[in-house]
């Protein structure tokens, strides 16, 4: 019996010692996700996979991962793609709201701001202040084109001089120097309004030489928008750059199905060589100043003292009335005042949510547009607000969204739960494309939806080793039920996060656990031309 035991104790010993040298010679992550159904980003179909990581990194990709982790995730019945990429996000409020939750929580890990022509003039000294605060997301800028201009023209109506134009290229320079990722105008918006398209492409071609992106708020979106994605085309090729009209659209009644022209125009440009990209919002109504329904002229020298003095004229105020009337007729207004709706009004916050209408009744005037185009005068006078326009047709949408070169992004704003009353695109965007026209709609089948929210994005803008679950890549991962994936948000309660996002990983660290979020500030701040450490 003392041999039998004796034997029994031997063959234990030597057991636990073979099941010790195995787990010692297994592979040890940091942080394995196992069962889930992996989209890479590269557009290609799902296959089943185990994911680990390590460090900051994407160590191992394989079915039927063998190794040890810290932790494990068990994605059965979940999609595991890359951390999505959002290449046009207001990132003003990064300073204040430096944990970018809002973001994070549509499963945006990557965004890249400055966009619209307005950016940091600086952008060096402004990377190194985020990198001193930490951020919640990895984040790339751009140079803003008004930014410059106002630096150099102020609100000048003219074309800079030889020296004021170097003036200008020298900005750009910098910023690239300083790790911006291209050039961005806002057309539509002031001082960039009085810049002719020569001016564009001497600064756009700065950004060329250091491998930068144009992208473009172009100069109409409305009855103009044939000639403005000409000019963009044009610009591509003067430039020599890869050209990006931003959040493209067909604006007001009179335009809607005008987007097959500008995809065919798209086409006819790459056909030649150019590289004309597109990126898009999946909703119908925009989102901007409601100056934008003021002819850029009426507010040559300042939006609101030169403004206002200009008003004080009767024949420009008539002709300035006659302008808005129009644009309320045939651009962002819609044809009807019930289609611009407040977000955030400091002179009347009590209209945020309400609408143009609303605020003629409440005032006792019929909403004829002549009536609210006298309320955009008053309201311009009293400094301004922002507007929802819903002037966009939904067949205009799912045309854009299908086209092949066209990347999703929101065109957000960092935002504060609760705060003011924002376009339910700062919640919803990337949810959105993944519910409704993917599952919903099946306007896109789920693999090209991905692609079109990371590898893509990553690819255009030059962000390397993002936008793709990949080997040695950035541990960028989000975690989601493509059966329940959804945005919440809406128009009249925008103050709600998405579902069906389980985890959102940035930079190897879980700042969306099971739906809870961490503030960890785990993003990086990037710069174009700059590695980044292994």
């Amino acid at each position: 019996m003392k041999t039998l035991l004796s034997l029994r104790n031997v063959y234990g010993a030597l057991l636990l010692t073979a099941v010790l040298i195995l787990n010692a010679c297994s592979p040890k992550y940091d942080l394995i996700i196992r069962n889930g159904q992996v989209i890479d980003g590269s557009g290609r179909e799902a296959f089943s996979a185990d994911v680990a990581l390590k460090g900051e990194r994407i160590a191992r990709i394989k079915p039927g991962l063998k190794g040890r982790a810290d932790r494990t995730i068990d994605a059965t019945g979940r999609v595991v793609s890359p951390g999505f990429v959002d290449v046009h996000v207001h990132l003003e409020p990064l300073p204040i709201l430096p944990s970018a939750e809002s973001h994070l929580r549509m499963g945006v890990s990557t965004a890249v701001g400055g966009p619209d022509g307005s950016s940091p003039l600086s952008i060096g000294p402004y990377l190194d202040s985020l990198e001193r605060i930490g951020v919640g997301l990895n984040t790339a800028y751009l140079i803003g084109h008004n930014a410059i201009r106002t630096e150099v023209l102020g609100m000048e109506n003219r074309e800079p001089s030889p020296e004021e134009l170097q003036r200008m290229e020298a900005y750009v320079e910098k910023a690239m120097k300083d790790g911006a990722f291209g050039l961005s105008t806002g057309l539509k918006y002031l001082p960039g309004a009085f810049a002719k398209t020569d001016e564009v492409v001497a600064l756009a071609s700065v950004a060329a030489r250091y491998g930068g992106v144009y992208t473009s708020h172009i100069r109409e979106e409305g009855l103009g928008l044939i000639p403005a994605v000409q000019e963009v085309i044009d610009i591509a090729e003067g430039a020599n750059i890869t050209a990006v009209i931003t959040h493209h659209k067909a604006i007001g009644q009179p335009m809607w199905g005008a987007s097959k022209t500008t995809l065919a125009m798209v086409d006819s440009a790459r056909a030649r060589g150019l590289d004309v990209r597109i990126d898009q919002y999946p909703y119908t109504a925009s989102h901007t100043g409601l100056s934008v329904l003021i002819p850029a002229w009426a507010m040559e020298g300042g939006r609101y003292t030169a403004f206002a003095k200009r008003c004080e004229d009767p024949v420009l105020r008539d002709s300035i009335k006659r302008g808005i009337v129009y644009n309320i007729l045939n651009d962002r207004g819609g044809g009807d005042l019930k289609r611009i709706q407040f977000s955030s009004f400091n002179w009347k916050p009590e209209l945020a949510g309400k609408t143009l209408y609303d605020w003629a009744l409440a005032e006792g005037l019929e909403p004829t547009p002549e009536n609210g185009a006298e309320l955009v005068i008053q309201a311009q006078l009293h400094r301004g607000a922002n507007c929802i326009y819903h002037a966009m047709s939904e067949d205009d949408v799912v045309r854009i969204m299908q086209h092949p070169v066209t990347m999703v992004a929101s065109d957000g704003r960092i935002t504060e739960f609760g705060k003011g009353h924002p376009h339910p695109r700062v919640y919803g965007t990337f949810p959105r494309v993944l519910g409704r026209y993917v599952r919903e709609m099946k306007v896109l089948d789920l693999p090209t939806a991905v692609y079109k929210m990371t590898g893509l994005p990553a690819q255009v803008f030059g962000i390397r080793e993002r936008g793709r679950l990949k080997e040695g890549y950035f541990a960028d991962v989000v975690i989601f039920d493509p059966a329940t994936i959804a945005d919440k948000a809406t128009f009249e309660k925008p103050h709600q996060y998405p579902v069906g996002i389980d985890f959102v990983i940035v930079n190897g660290k879980v700042v969306l656990d099971k739906g809870s979020f961490k503030d960890l500030r785990a993003g990086k701040v990037l710069r174009k031309g700059v590695t980044e450490k292994k």
